[in-house]
């Protein structure tokens, strides 16, 4: 399925290729000139505002909380139902230290609030969690991408190896340009076209 896009591309593959260098060139602008600064740390409203600049160019959804139903292998994330509620009360979570900070994250990758891009945005977010509240961020580098997606996908049910992962892979080069932007790196996408499937789950809403 290719997702309706604002370029009128139709190949699955080439708006793959367009969607990152678009967002990598996105994404290194707004460390540049300052701009993320300016979002607020920890909320939803904060992500989707960096979801919304990231993807502006590409999808009318950008910024926009979805409304389908979206699985990853065998993992359904949030009822788009309840999402927004859902939302609300990751809002709510503390964010004080890391154990928090990285539960929170958590709880924001399986609400999965948008229909593309979570990923990406969301290890934005978490940078700026652990930027605000422990003078920390995440060196992607310093981080296997399989160890890191199968982490992610056990972290509902067992949140310690992903603890452990992004714990050894702190830095406290919070201002560093290449660090920022390891985190927008194709390689640690969690939310490939190949493995998203829209769900038409109309039980739900009966």
């Amino acid at each position: 399925m290719i997702l309706k896009n604002k370029l009128g591309i139709n190949d699955e593959l080439e708006l793959a290729k367009v969607e990152e260098k678009i967002t990598k060139m996105k994404a290194m602008k707004l460390f540049e000139t300052g701009e993320l600064n300016t979002f607020e740390v920890g909320t939803f409203k904060g992500l989707a505002e960096i979801h919304k600049y990231l993807f502006e160019d590409i999808y009318d959804f950008a910024g926009q909380v979805r409304t389908e139903n979206i699985s990853k292998s065998n993992f359904r994330f949030a009822s788009s139902m309840y999402l927004k509620e859902a939302l609300k009360q990751i809002d709510k979570m503390p964010q004080s230290n890391f154990d928090e900070i990285i539960e929170k994250y958590i709880e924001m990758n399986i609400a999965h609030p948008f229909r593309e891009g979570n990923g990406r945005s969301t290890r934005i977010w978490l940078d700026m969690i652990l930027k605000k509240e422990i003078g920390k961020v995440v060196d992607w580098s310093e981080i296997d991408k399989e160890d890191y997606l199968l982490a992610m996908e056990r972290s509902p049910i067992k949140n310690t190896e992903i603890k452990l992962l992004l714990k050894d892979a702190l830095t406290d080069k919070i201002n560093d340009r290449e660090v920022y932007m390891k985190g927008i790196d194709a390689s640690y996408h969690y939310e490939g076209y190949s493995v998203y499937k829209i769900e038409d789950l109309k039980g739900e809403t009966e």
